[in-house]
Order: C-alpha cells, then sequence, then structure tokens
C-alpha cells in the first residue's frame, strides 16, 4: 500500500511519455488511476457518548430505540466489547487500533501532562482510519463530537494540524469539546466556527442537525461518484449530558421510571439473562457506594431522580430516531446493502450528575455541590433549553446493569460497553450475540481486513507503531471460537486494570492517596461475568500473576507515570504555547467564537476588561463580552444606556450596574475585578475612568466555567444572561476590547488601579 494519495499526480522524474518542442511532437501519458475492487463496502461508525451497557433496547432496556435494535437484529452484537473508559482515549484507540497511552491520549485532549502518555494529541506515528482509508480511495466525512485536538488549537487562529481535515477526513461538521450544549451547539464546519442552522424556538436540536449533514455529505459524494465507497464517523453528543430532548420525547417518557432505579436494575438484569447477553447464573452486583436503595429516598428525591432519568431516555430515543433516519437514507440510495455500519458506545454511563443529580455540570467540574431544593423548584426545566441536566449515581448504575462503578473506573461499569455490528451483505449469520473479549483497539484492524487493506508500515514518511488489536472477523461465523484476544490492561485516573485468559484484576484508585494502597481485587470473567466474587484472598498467586502482567503491559504501552491529578487541576495549567499563558489579551469586533479552553483565565483572579466604544446616540447598546451560558459564565453589555456587569455563578447572579448614564462619542467601558480573599471579591464599573459603581461579588468559580466558550460583541449561543434576548449585539461602534488578568490567584490586583 503505498502512502501517496490514487489521485496525487505523478513524482518528478515518472512520466512515461514523451515531450517534444510541440504537442504534436510528443506523447502523453496518464498514471495508473488506484482503484478498489466494485465490492468494497462503505463503513460507518457511530459512536454514542456515555451511554450504558445495558441502555439500548437491544441490550436490555426498555427505552425506545428500534432503529439500533434493527442494526442488531440485522447484525450481531457483542456482550464482552470494552472501550478505555473515556471519551478522547476511547475515540483515539477506536480510529488508530492502538491503545490510547501509546499514542498519546492517557485521558482528555484538553490537556498536556508533559509526558509522552498524555500529549493530549493523537501522535502522527500512529495513521488514524480516514488517513488511510482516504489514501486508499475512500471519500471520508466527520460529523459530530471530535475531543482529539489540543483544546487551546480550536481558535479560529489553530494550528490546525489535529483537527479532523488535518488528520484524514475531507469534510467536517460538528463540535470540538468533550461536551455542548444540544440546543445552542458551538458548532464548526471544516476549519471555521459557524453558527446553528436555525434556534430551538424553530425546531433546533443537535442530534437532528448531525444526521442532516451526515445525509448532506452522502448525498454529494454518492451524486457524483457513486461508484466510490465513502467512511463516515457520526458521533453524537448524546448521551453526555446535558441531557436535552425536543418536548414531545420528554413528556413520552413522564412516569416511565417511577419504580426506581433497584426495579430498573432488576428487570435488565433478567432479560438480559433471559436474552442471552449474559450467561446463566450471572450475579447482579450490589449498590456502588453512595447509591441510597430507591425506597430509602424521599418522595421529592424520587420525583426529581426519575425526571433526570426521564430526560436521559428521551435523549437516547430521540436519538435513535435520527440514526433510524439515516438508515432509511441509506436504503433509499442503494448504499445500505454494501454498508458496513459500527455502533458502539464510547464508555460505561457517567457519574458526573453525583449522588442526587445536576442541574449544572459546571458545579461538579468545579467540585461544587447543588442546592436540591433549588433543583426542586426547576424540575419542569429538566431536558430543556433552561437546565443542563446529568442523572443521579442511581440511574448511571442502571445503565450500567450488571456492573460496578462507571465511566472513568476501570471495573466493567466503566469499560463495558454496547457494540453492534451490522453488514447486510457481508456477514454470515445475524440476530446474534458474541461473548468473545474484545475492546476499542480492535475495530480498525477489523475493517483493514474486511476492506483488504493493511496499516502502513510508512505513513507520510513517519515510521508507525504496529497495530495493537486484532481483528474480530472471525467472531462473524464463529460465534463460540475462544478470543483471539491475549491481555488488555485499562488505566484512567490510576484506577487500573489487567485481563488475561478470562481473568481480570482491577484496583479502584482514591484520588490523591498512595497508588501504593490501592487493594487490587481478583475476578473470573469465564465464570463471573459480572464481578460480584472477589478472589484476591482464595487466590492470591493468580493476584500476584495479574498484578505483574499489569506492569509488563504498563512498560510497553507507555501507561506510566500514573496520573490522578483530575480535570479542575488540569485546566489550571496551560500547556505550551497556549494563548492562555499571556496576561493581556486584545479582541477585536467581528473575531471568531472563541473556545473556552482559550479564553482568558479570570477564574478566581483579578482582572479587568475594558471595551473601547463610540456611541453615537444613547440607543446604542448590546453585549459587549460575554462567555459562559446558563450553568456560568459572566457578560458585559449595555442597556438602557448603562453599563452592566453580570456574573453567573451556578445559576445565582451577581450585577454590577453603573450609577449613571453613559455619554455619547468614544469612551472606554471597564469591569475591575479585585479580589478581597479566595473565591471572592468587588466588582468595579468605570466610564473612561471615572468610577461610576461597584458590588461585592461574594463568590466566584475556582476553576472553570463550563465548556461555551467567548464572544466579542454579541451573545451567540445559550444566553448568559435573562436581561435580554437573542444576541443582542452592540449596536454602536467599537474599537476593542482588552483583558488585563492577574499572573496568579494570589494576586489581588494585576494592575495599578484606575481610581
Amino acid at each position: 500500500m503505498t502512502n501517496a494519495s490514487p489521485h496525487s499526480p505523478p513524482m518528478s522524474g515518472t512520466f512515461q511519455g514523451t515531450i517534444g518542442t510541440t504537442y504534436e511532437e510528443s506523447t502523453p501519458w496518464w498514471p495508473e488511476q488506484q482503484t478498489l475492487p466494485e465490492d468494497t463496502p462503505n463503513v460507518v461508525v457511530i459512536v454514542l457518548d456515555d451511554v450504558g451497557f445495558s441502555d439500548l433496547g437491544c441490550f436490555g432496556s426498555d427505552i425506545d430505540t428500534p432503529a439500533m435494535d434493527a442494526l442488531a437484529t440485522g447484525g450481531l452484537r457483542y456482550a464482552n466489547f470494552h472501550t478505555t473508559t473515556l471519551c478522547s482515549p476511547t475515540r483515539a484507540s477506536l480510529l488508530t487500533g492502538r491503545n490510547h497511552h501509546s499514542v498519546g491520549m492517557r485521558m482528555l485532549s484538553n490537556f498536556d501532562t508533559g509526558f509522552p502518555s498524555g500529549r493530549g494529541q493523537i501522535t502522527k506515528a500512529a495513521a488514524i482510519l480516514p488517513e488511510v482509508l482516504r489514501d486508499n480511495g475512500f471519500n471520508t466525512m466527520a460529523v459530530g463530537k471530535w475531543h482529539l485536538a489540543p483544546m487551546e488549537q480550536t481558535t479560529a487562529s489553530g494550528p490546525y494540524t489535529q483537527w479532523p481535515l488535518s488528520r484524514g477526513f475531507e469534510r467536517y461538521y460538528g463540535f470540538l469539546e468533550a461536551e455542548t450544549d444540544s440546543f445552542y451547539p458551538e458548532l464548526f464546519y471544516d476549519n471555521h466556527a459557524v453558527d446553528p442552522p436555525k434556534s430551538p424556538e424553530e425546531g433546533y436540536h443537535l442530534s437532528e442537525d448531525l444526521v442532516d449533514r451526515a445525509i448532506e455529505f452522502v448525498t454529494d459524494q454518492t451524486s457524483v461518484t457513486p461508484d466510490k465507497p465513502f467512511f463516515m464517523y457520526l458521533a453524537f453528543g448524546a448521551a453526555h449530558a446535558p441531557h436535552q430532548a425536543p418536548q414531545e420525547y420528554l413528556e413520552k417518557y413522564r412516569g416511565r421510571f417511577d419504580h426506581g432505579w433497584d426495579v430498573e436494575r432488576a428487570t435488565r438484569h433478567a432479560r438480559q439473562i433471559e436474552r442471552g447477553i449474559l450467561p446463566e447464573g450471572t450475579g447482579l452486583a450490589p449498590h456502588n457506594p453512595g447509591v441510597l436503595p430507591w425506597d430509602e429516598l424521599s418522595d421529592d428525591e424520587k420525583k426529581l431522580s426519575a425526571r433526570l432519568q426521564e430526560a436521559y431516555a428521551a435523549m437516547v430515543d430521540h436519538t435513535d430516531h435520527h440514526i433510524g433516519r439515516l438508515m432509511e437514507f441509506l436504503e433509499q440510495v442503494g448504499q445500505m446493502e454494501n454498508t458496513i455500519t459500527i455502533l458502539l458506545s464510547d464508555n460505561g454511563a457517567s457519574q458526573e450528575g453525583g449522588q442526587k443529580g445536576s442541574l449544572n455540570p459546571t458545579a461538579f467540574q468545579n467540585g461544587i455541590s447543588e442546592d436540591f431544593e433549588e433543583m426542586l423548584v426547576r424540575i419542569d426545566e429538566i431536558g430543556t433549553t433552561r437546565a443542563h441536566a446529568n442523572y443521579p449515581w442511581g440511574w448511571a448504575q442502571a445503565g450500567n446493569t450488571p456492573f460496578k462503578r462507571y465511566k472513568q473506573n476501570t471495573h466493567e461499569g466503566g469499560v463495558r460497553c454496547p457494540l453492534i455490528v451490522n453488514w447486510p451483505r457481508g456477514l454470515p449469520r445475524t440476530g446474534e450475540i458474541r461473548q468473545q473479549f474484545h475492546h476499542v483497539n480492535d475495530i480498525a484492524p477489523t475493517l483493514f481486513e474486511l476492506l483488504g487493506l493493511q496499516a502502513p508500515e510508512v505513513f507520510n514518511g513517519i515510521p508507525q507503531m504496529p497495530i495493537h488489536g486484532v481483528s474480530m472477523t472471525y467472531t462473524f461465523d464463529q460465534p463460540t471460537a475462544p478470543t483471539r484476544k491475549e491481555a488488555q490492561y485499562f488505566e484512567m485516573f490510576g484506577h487500573r486494570a489487567i485481563w488475561h485468559d478470562g481473568w481480570k484484576a482491577v484496583a479502584f484508585h482514591q484520588r490523591g492517596s498512595s497508588f501504593d494502597d490501592d487493594q487490587w481485587e481478583l475476578y473470573h470473567h469465564d465464570t463471573d461475568f459480572s464481578e460480584c466474587r472477589d478472589l484476591a484472598r482464595e487466590r492470591p498467586e493468580q493476584l500476584q500473576k495479574m498484578i505483574s502482567r499489569f506492569w509488563v503491559e504498563a512498560g510497553k504501552y507507555d501507561v506510566l507515570p500514573l496520573d490522578d491529578q483530575g480535570f479542575a487541576l488540569r485546566a489550571k495549567i496551560p500547556r505550551p504555547g497556549s494563548p492562555r499563558k499571556r496576561t493581556t489579551f486584545t479582541y477585536y469586533p467581528g473575531m471568531a467564537h472563541l473556545p473556552g479552553a482559550a479564553v482568558p483565565p479570570v477564574m478566581n483572579r483579578a482582572h479587568r476588561i475594558t471595551a473601547f466604544v463610540d456611541r453615537d446616540a444613547t440607543s446604542d447598546e448590546g453585549v459587549l463580552v460575554s462567555l459562559g451560558n446558563i450553568s456560568s459564565g459572566y457578560v458585559l453589555y449595555v442597556k438602557d444606556n448603562r453599563l452592566v456587569y453580570e456574573y453567573n455563578f451556578l445559576g445565582t447572579r451577581y450585577a454590577v450596574t453603573s450609577t449613571e448614564e453613559l455619554p455619547t462619542g468614544p469612551a472606554e467601558l471597564t469591569f475591575e475585578f479585585v479580589k478581597t480573599g479566595d473565591r471572592q471579591g468587588v466588582g468595579h464599573l468605570y466610564v473612561s475612568g471615572k468610577p461610576v459603581g461597584s458590588e461585592a461579588i461574594p463568590q466566584v468559580l475556582p476553576h472553570f466555567f463550563g465548556w461555551q466558550g467567548l464572544d466579542v460583541g454579541r451573545d451567540t449561543l445559550s444566553p448568559s444572561s435573562p436581561s435580554y434576548e437573542g444576541e443582542f449585539a452592540f449596536t454602536g461602534g467599537f474599537e476593542k476590547l482588552v483583558f488585563t488578568v492577574a499572573p496568579d490567584e494570589e494576586s489581588t490586583e494585576p494592575f495599578e488601579r484606575i481610581d
């Protein structure tokens, strides 16, 4: 297999015609075009986000998922399939066929740990699927969540080296971060930010938009080059928090989960055994720490918890509907029969909603507990544009039935995920379940084998690391064949595990504690599918053998050093070259939306924001700068001829309003935050150096404003303030906006005071 594109011009010196003085004296020559066999299939890879092992109907749930169930009925379900337990690493492993530490993605792409395993980007020594498929004659398209680029590099100034179009995709539409608001998403088309095509009031939802764009991309391709196969990577935001769905889907699930998570788990567990997803005798794991029996909850706790699960189910159902639309479209254009469709979740159900659930994910990321009574008052906002909901631990454990723990952990609840493979023309058997142990790094080698390709040893002049996964194609017509996987390690935030020859050793790590204090557990998966019987004391020799194997694998695949630092700590450490390393930032109106990972680091720091404006009339008003959304953030704006600053602390708003009306003509409109203690301070307003108002801001967020970024001169997405409608773009003359930020949190003032 060559590294050059099949449509690339020949290199100098390879022309095999003749060149004379004129064309009559010359002989033309055209290089032979590389062509794929006529029956080469298309490939569609669908990635769900934070969907638990049991959350699809075909894996035991009673959430309505007819489209995904149909893919399972016409294909194969894999009940012993594993991921890395976190989003960016799973995507990196999926697209490379290698272990995630080896390719540089030990955790999220938001961070560079300073070690090879944690660069937050995929090394060029591991070419990804679209790069290889594109160079072998496929059209390549990505739609949806990316989360594989260093997030400080997702601004309009790049660099674009890890964006989809620089890693083999020819077309891209979606969002680059870990999560986004499904009604007000941060969207990118190819290499630039774009606004959503319509508003929530006009019926917008991200899942529908993504499938619309996927259909558009395939329509363009099949209309012009129907003989050319395509690779479509469709990564939904669903069902990552915030859980949001159209109202009719929310209403559909009213009361469906009033029986609680204990009944739900038992029902799913029985159904899984009955349908052969779980072997007979598989136990149901006990409650995870912190999960109370449903009957011990108060009536209000039950009410809120059930409503949060309804929003999750509605989001999954709504996503399934649009997957069905894509499948119907492929059928209509004659592509479904010869399309390999692979559908999986990137990790188990999420624990990030906390014990009682959440209406504000920024609270979780900042380690702040939400007020239950306030959440209860807002119960009717759950699932809508007005809340960023996530369900509690009890429902996450139900999603992971029958397993222990969750996303981020290396017990089966975090790493065991649903997988469906569908290929109408190519699968000899359908509607069956496979129990061979496999891992997400096995998908790429499976596709290479099915497509008759090999991973390149050298790509773009760079020697490639070997593929770590093994092909799963042997399972297609050998239902009971032994797995060809020899071993697989797992590690995330210090949680560790190793699977080998039907055994698994696993250690849960308490963040901040010594790794030497971690207690290893031992399970025989061949007889204990759900890790209910810890054999560590009964089989100490086997346990030591497994632990030793973990360290061998850890050394082989660049797992070290172990790192248990969480998101909040990492968020404060900009990687080299990050725009956040400066203390002065100058922005100009008309600039593209700035992602949250690249905004000025004003969290818990003294800072100043100055807008240089020129207003012709007292009616000139609008947003000068906005950051965040309904969950958290800040906004500086002019309204009713007053200057206003609002700080949104997890829904509690602190406002500073000028005591005087603003003058027309040129002016410097300034907000200044001066710290009076940790996570508190005073906000001051100035007009051309004159103080015009101040108010205490008694609490500010310590680490993180959320995923939504910054806009200059307007508020483009989920509104930062309820005091205005829509974008509320500034109507006056606007020269520039300047931030000055203290170098650290200890500095109470980063500058000479104006007054």
